[in-house]
């Protein structure tokens, strides 16, 4: 159980990692999106499911839908303002 949770906690890095530097914004929010996923796998690992239900609705499901809804309402046309 323990190496499971090392090797998630590797794959925790690895996609924080990719978040950050990556340069299209819809590929960050699903990469948080899979970082909570994965932390909600973790909370199982541990034996905690409740957590882990909490973690997988909240931090997975409504978050990663809050940041596509809002990335879908900006406007990201510089052009508009410069008139």
């Amino acid at each position: 159980m323990i190496y499971a949770t090392i090797g998630l906690v590797i794959l925790l890095v690895v996609i924080a990692i990719y978040a950050v530097l990556s340069r299209s914004l819809v590929a960050a929010i699903v990469a948080v999106g899979v970082f909570s996923f994965v932390v909600s796998v973790i909370f199982v690992v541990l034996q905690a499911p409740d957590v882990a239900m909490t973690q997988a609705v909240v931090g997975a499901g409504l978050t990663t839908a809050f940041f596509v809804i809002a990335l879908d309402k900006t406007n990201t046309d510089d052009t508009e303002g410069a008139e």
